[in-house]
């Protein structure tokens, strides 16, 4: 126990002074400490060494926190980023995690790791996926995290060289059809032996839903008599994989959209269809809450479904192979092709007039058809 030790001066007066111990330097081993004098009184002594033992904790606590793991500082970011995202949004985080980064980063001490080990994982994870530059984000966000936290000194994904090169494994295939691909499409169902099916697709095709909107849709979204479908809320999978319903990303997410007429008698025909199947399955379906698509239990869908029914339905055909996403790019590129504008579009597909990049970078695409109409265009502008 460190003391308090009286002395006098030359002059005879009395004085206080102290000798702590504050831990071992980094450069020598040896164990430091400082000698703290001149106080008047016993009192002031005391205080001063009170706020040095204090000081001296704190630091050693520092120099413990210097020597954690990545996994560690992975889970201290974690605790306030989860306050910052839906439950959908972090259940995909965690799944990176767990897959990708902590097996590559989180036995590593994170002041210990340097660029050249962030650049090496980076380009393994660059020859492995599409998705490595998604990864690699999240793990800058746990090392801005530590930087923030002055865990490290530098931030060495900062300091790596991301791959501007093509991706060597080709052009990305267009995922959506053209307007005989989809026709196409529908003459490999039949409406009254796969009513259910005819009605899932068809109104994916015509509205520009997205899967978990469309698996969340209840009867009372369907207003048969002004010919709207409601979204206001969505299916996902929330933590370990739970079906779960949310609330559309934005404003704009909620929206009314118009249906055509065939739509709205496909719809009609199913509920109807439906009512009939559940009753003699043992299920009350007079509510307005029943799901429009569900599951034989009356329970959400797998949202595998859509993807396996579509998967089987252009399996051994000539239709190339798209995405349940694609029939809301078809729908998007539709709406284009009948010259349909920008701002409705828009309203359509649920996106906020920030969103107008995106609208026309991801979801406006030209086909065949449309580039030979351009060229036409062209030609008679230059005769």
């Amino acid at each position: 126990m460190t003391q308090i030790i009286k002395y006098a001066l030359k002059n005879g007066q009395n004085r206080y002074k102290f000798q702590v111990y504050t831990g071992i330097d980094p450069t020598t081993g040896k164990q430091k400490t400082t000698t703290r004098r001149g106080f008047k009184t016993k009192k002031e002594a005391t205080l001063a060494l009170s706020r040095l033992k204090i000081e001296v904790d704190e630091q050693d606590g520092l120099e413990t926190k210097k020597d954690m793991l990545f996994s560690e500082v992975y889970s201290e970011w974690h605790d306030q980023y989860i306050n910052t995202v839906r439950e959908s949004t972090d259940e995909k985080t965690r799944r990176i995690f767990k897959v990708h980064v902590l097996p590559a980063f989180g036995n590593f001490i994170i002041s210990k790791i340097t660029v050249n080990m962030c650049q090496k994982i980076l380009n393994k994870w660059y020859k492995e996926a599409k998705s490595y530059k998604k990864w690699f984000n999240y793990t800058a966000m746990v090392f801005d995290y530590a930087f923030k936290q002055e865990l490290i000194k530098r931030d060495p994904t900062k300091m790596v060289t991301m791959s501007k090169l093509m991706d060597s494994r080709g052009d990305k295939p267009a995922n959506f059809w053209t307007r005989e691909q989809l026709h196409m499409f529908f003459t490999l169902l039949d409406p009254k032996e796969e009513l259910e099916k005819f009605t899932m697709f068809r109104t994916l095709a015509y509205t520009g839903v997205r899967k978990g909107e469309l698996l969340a849709l209840t009867w009372e979204d369907i207003n048969f008599t002004q010919k709207t479908l409601r979204v206001n809320k969505t299916l996902t999978q929330g933590l370990g994989g739970k079906l779960i319903i949310q609330a559309p990303k934005s404003n704009a997410g909620r929206r009314t959209i118009d249906l055509d007429d065939y739509t709205v008698n496909t719809l009609k025909r199913w509920k109807l269809a439906q009512r009939t199947l559940y009753i003699r399955l043992g299920f009350n379906v007079n509510s307005q809450e029943q799901l429009v698509f569900a599951s034989n239990k009356n329970h959400f869908k797998s949202m595998n479904t859509p993807s396996k029914w579509l998967k089987q339905l252009i399996e051994n055909t000539d239709l190339p192979h798209i995405s349940v996403h694609g029939f809301r790019h078809t729908h998007a590129t539709m709406l284009y092709q009948a010259g349909v504008g920008l701002k409705e579009t828009q309203a359509r597909l649920g996106h906020s007039r920030a969103d107008s990049s995106t609208t026309l970078d991801v979801y406006t695409h030209t086909t065949q058809e449309q580039n030979i109409l351009a060229l036409s265009k062209l030609e008679k502008f230059l005769e």
